[in-house]
């Protein structure tokens, strides 16, 4: 009798569908599945985010197990656990005397590199598969980016409704007569919106007992560990997408940029980490919400919106990542160099906006787009932090942070580190956009009327000294001529006001 095939099966990957298993016989497999403490620590991850993989790991063992499977799993406080998933694969090989592996693709870089080590470290055959949970291959997004300057994202989406069909009249014209509603998708809320809650889940005992070894193991990590809601089970996951689709999807369009004191999620599906993890299929989910406008139970904007966000941007994202990587995590456009304020990691900050984003982020290891985009990172770009800092606080502080999902978000869209690779202008703005699209500025110790001087919101004047000192590198940049052309417009005592301001503050961080 040969030796099976040991096919590891990574914590990303818990899809049954998955290519590592595809074609494979259940006899003459084995499904490799560790806890590692490399991968727990590689930076400080989330109490919650560490917590929500084990546990859907632990979930998928058994699942895999009740339909057939063989799983050798390795839990992380396991006698002999060396800790690295090449230690562990060394270790499987030589339990189960085979030289065969299969594997899909890993999502991060340094994590390919290490896969790819392996056939000439254990003297054994490793099959790569590609990871078939994407739309666009590393190649089809290499043919696409070939010879443009600039990537940007609209167009590449459009391939994508193309290639998927979604929102396509049989005429192959999008839904409605245009490709994008993002401009219907900028609605302030009001306090006296309707919110519908998402589903939360009680821990079970495997859950449970992956609390405890969190809390004993991690207790010095960023974040709150409980209550832990997260679902861990595609079925947990499947509920949690019918109850976005019949509950949030028809308001999701109009309030997506929306943020609210003390409402986390609105009308947000918080399915990201899910469909990250492989528990929901994306495009499945995205196949559920054309449905939804197709019944007439969800408008264009709404899905359209949603479906964007899936095929166009995440594709894109990651295609950004594939192709630029490793090189892109150290693009620093700005030569920005200031560390993380310390605020950032417990939500104690006078400033309303960031201590409602940080302090959520800590409590529930999730915030929105907009909290992301618009607050903690808008403020790090404007204070002129570094970006390596800001992408590692990001990377550990959400449940659904992937390196390749949440760098070039971070370095590309929300730091403008790659110099417009990625976005055609910094996502940079004062008090006003924030006071627009949220209460925040309500509540808050600073006025966001007062532009400069003591007790004026610090965005204002951040904005317009993040303007001037990166003049020389932005005033290029023809979407940004008539800001530059109000700053030079401004006496220079105002100047002076904005930049003393900016610096008063800066020094108090």
């Amino acid at each position: 009798m040969s030796a099976k095939t040991l096919v590891y099966v990574l914590g990303d990957q818990l899809s049954r569908n998955i290519s590592s298993l595809k074609g494979m016989r259940k006899d003459e497999t084995v499904v490799l599945m560790t806890e590692v403490g490399d991968e727990a620590t590689s930076v400080r991850h989330h109490k919650k985010k560490i917590a929500f993989l084990f546990s859907a790991m632990r979930h998928f063992a058994v699942e895999l197990e009740r339909a057939g499977w063989t799983v050798d799993y390795v839990k992380l406080d396991q006698r002999g656990n060396s800790g690295s998933f090449s230690g562990e694969l060394k270790r499987a090989l030589k339990r189960h005397k085979s030289n065969r592996v299969r594997v899909t693709e890993p999502s991060e870089y340094r994590v390919l590199k290490e896969v790819e080590s392996w056939a000439g470290a254990f003297d054994c055959d490793v099959d790569i598969r590609p990871d078939d949970r994407f739309i666009a291959t590393h190649a089809e997004f290499a043919d696409w980016a070939s010879g443009r300057k600039q990537l940007r994202m609209e167009f590449f989406y459009r391939e994508m409704r193309k290639k998927t069909g979604l929102l396509l009249t049989e005429a192959g014209e999008p839904e409605g007569g245009k490709w994008n509603y993002d401009a219907e998708n900028r609605k302030p809320a009001g306090d006296d919106l309707f919110m519908p809650d998402i589903p939360r889940f009680p821990p079970d005992e495997i859950t449970q007992d992956v609390l405890k070894l969190v809390g004993k193991r991690f207790h010095n990590h960023f974040g709150d560990l409980e209550p832990f809601w997260f679902g861990v089970t595609s079925e947990h996951a499947e509920q949690a997408l019918s109850v976005f689709i019949a509950h949030a999807l028809p308001r999701f369009g109009d309030f997506q940029d929306a943020m609210l004191t003390d409402q986390r999620f609105l009308y947000h599906s918080v399915l990201s980490l899910y469909i990250n993890a492989g528990l929901l299929d994306p495009l499945q989910v995205c196949e559920r919400v054309a449905e939804a406008y197709d019944e007439g139970h969800a408008p264009l904007n709404a899905a359209e919106g949603f479906i964007r966000q899936i095929i166009g941007w995440r594709e894109y994202i990651r295609g950004i990542y594939w192709l630029k990587m490793p090189d892109y995590a150290d693009v620093n456009f700005f030569e920005a160099d200031r560390k993380l304020p310390d605020f950032y990691w417990t939500g104690e900050t006078e400033m309303h906006c960031l201590a409602q984003a940080i302090t959520q982020t800590k409590e529930e290891a999730y915030a929105h787009h907009i909290q992301r985009l618009m607050i903690t990172g808008n403020f790090a770009m404007l204070a002129g932090v570094k970006p390596s800092e800001i992408n590692e606080w990001y990377h550990i502080v959400y449940a659904d942070a992937f390196e390749w999902v949440e760098m070039p978000n971070t370095i590309g869209m929300s730091q403008f580190a790659d110099g417009g690779l990625l976005g055609s202008k910094p996502y940079a703005s004062g008090g006003n956009y924030i006071s627009k699209m949220s209460n925040y500025c309500q509540s808050c110790t600073y006025d966001v009327k007062k532009k400069t001087g003591e007790g004026a919101c610090p965005f204002n004047s951040l904005y317009w000294d993040f303007l001037a000192r990166n003049e020389d590198k932005l005033k290029g940049n023809q979407r940004l001529a008539t800001v530059y052309s109000s700053w030079r417009r401004m006496s220079g005592e105002k100047q002076r006001d904005y930049r003393e301001t900016a610096k008063a503050f800066l020094d108090t961080l």
